[in-house]
């Protein structure tokens, strides 16, 4: 708990102002060594007073703090532990102890101190706090064990058991206190905070020209005094009067000179800050196109997945295995607790790819595609979607007579076969228009039209197999269907027979 005085009184600690090179360099060491205090001082600070830093560490922080967590269960685990994780990770703040640990990032590590109570028939939880990480020192050896700091003891005291979660994120090897952003975003803090602070005297006096008093050579104390004056009070006053015989001069200020010098060097920064916490700068300072910029949660994926992991160890580490072992005993395997980011789908190219290779004879479910599109299955009687039907115009004459059947007797129809273009079918049926059998006609109708499919599929497949078989590459491929592509004549027509076949049987039967 924070105290009013001692090694936990730290509300008003600081150490940005008047920061210098030296004295930011004698900083770093002393983390370096274990003495961390007035590093992570600065790395408060730092969030507070660097804007750009602010921002790209909170598109970070957030990134990862707004990824839903999935709890796996293991083979083997009792379905009663499964279950006890999954209502540890939805109970109530949860999430935002995740997003406390993330601290870490720019700091090497974050502590979150566990309130246990028992609830619901469970030790578990009922609170997580954030514990400032001054609070803390590390060993004063291997500067990787995290100890509690206290007053009267230079060495600290072991953390109790299953009382705090302690996320220190692996950016780089080292100890931890090296890994945090803000040791080499401190260089950069300094470096911008001059620059701000030259630009700032520079607009001063921008548009306002420079003044230059000549007294002659012979002028006395007191002419020179009265020119010092008359210089300075154009500054505000924009008057002045002096004797006869001294000039003032106006020197003309360019304001573009402050953009191109102060500007230049403070988006060369602030370029550099972006590239160490996000890994890129195309989201935040670039603006390319759409495109190039759609990165998750405008963070790098690599950079996201990693975080997640690291999260979901320490989270297993520190809480579940602690949680299940209060609880059901020491196990052999605990549920994990993963933070999975989903990889983004480039939609058109998804939709455009399976309906040019459906109509080939691909075979896709629509539950994976569901998925990849964010799309859920419909619920039993929901108003679904549909393809508008195309109006069918009405025959312009009286229906030409039918030509007469041929003697000889279709198998599968009772006298009628799909595909068959005499008339005889229709003709068959028009004589018996009330044929209890016409739902069997129908099935035997489209029996008969996938039968040879060999004479269909062959002029589709076959072009594409030969163009894949002799490239060298995917162009080649691509160039090899351009020439000579699927042929669907032999699908056309016996689709075209077939539907006119069927529409006379339904148009007669009804």
């Amino acid at each position: 708990m924070p105290t009013e005085i001692g090694v936990r009184a730290v509300s008003r600690e600081g150490v940005a102002s008047g920061l210098s090179p030296e004295g930011l360099a004698a900083l770093l060491r002393e983390a370096a060594g274990g003495q961390a205090r007035r590093y992570l001082t600065l790395a408060e600070e730092m969030e507070e007073r660097y804007l750009h830093y602010a921002s790209q560490l909170q598109t970070r922080r957030l990134a990862i703090e707004a990824i839903a967590p999935a709890v796996v269960v293991p083979d083997g685990v009792p379905a009663a532990i499964g279950d006890a994780v999954h209502g540890l990770v939805d109970g109530a703040g949860f999430r935002e102890m995740v997003g406390e640990l993330t601290d870490g990032i720019a700091k090497g590590y974050s502590a979150v101190e566990l309130i246990w109570d028992y609830t619901g028939g469970l030790l578990r939880p009922i609170s997580y706090t954030w514990r400032d990480p001054r609070f803390f020192q590390f060993d004063r050896v291997k500067l990787t064990e995290l100890r509690l700091a206290v007053d009267g003891n230079l060495d600290g005291e072991p953390l109790p058991p299953g009382k705090f979660i302690v996320h220190m994120p692996r950016s780089k090897m080292g100890i931890p206190l090296r890994r945090g952003v803000a040791r080499p975003a401190a260089w950069a803090f300094m470096l911008q905070s001059f620059s701000l602070k030259d630009w700032a005297a520079f607009s001063e006096v921008y548009g306002m020209p420079l003044r230059i008093g000549r007294y002659p050579v012979s002028s006395s104390p007191d002419d020179i005094r009265t020119l010092l004056r008359a210089v300075r009070s154009i500054a505000s006053d924009a008057a002045a009067v002096i004797p006869m015989g001294m000039e003032l001069e106006f020197a003309k200020v360019e304001g573009q000179h402050g953009t191109s010098v102060f500007g230049g060097l403070l988006d060369y920064i602030d370029k550099q800050v972006s590239k160490l916490v996000l890994g890129q700068t195309m989201s935040s300072d670039d603006g390319g196109s759409l495109a190039q910029a759609k990165v998750h949660n405008e963070v790098r994926g690599d950079i996201l997945r990693a975080d997640g992991r690291q999260v979901g160890s320490t989270v297993r580490r520190d809480l579940v295995a602690m949680f299940v072992a209060v609880n059901f005993g020491p196990q052999e395997i605990y549920p994990d607790v993963g933070f999975p980011v989903a990889e983004p789908e480039d939609v058109a190219a998804l939709t455009d790819g399976v309906s040019k290779l459906v109509p080939l004879g691909l075979r896709v479910g629509q539950r994976e595609v569901r998925s990849k599109l964010g799309l859920s299955d419909p619920e039993d009687n929901e108003e679904l979607l549909v393809a508008r039907a195309e109006p069918v115009a009405a025959s312009p004459g009286p229906r030409p007579a039918l030509p007469p059947a041929p003697a000889a007797t279709h198998a599968g129809l009772r006298g009628h076969v799909a595909g068959c273009r005499c008339g005889g079918c229709l003709a068959r049926l028009a004589a018996d228009p009330v044929d209890p059998d016409a739902a069997t006609m129908t099935d035997a109708l489209l029996s008969e039209a996938a039968r040879d499919w060999r004479e269909i599929t062959d002029p589709l497949l076959a072009p594409i197999a030969a163009a894949m078989a002799g490239a060298g590459s995917l162009d080649d491929a691509l160039a090899a269907i351009g020439r000579r592509g699927p042929d669907g004549s032999q699908l056309l027509e016996r689709l075209a027979v077939a539907t006119a076949t069927a529409r006379g049987i339904g148009s007669v039967a009804d």
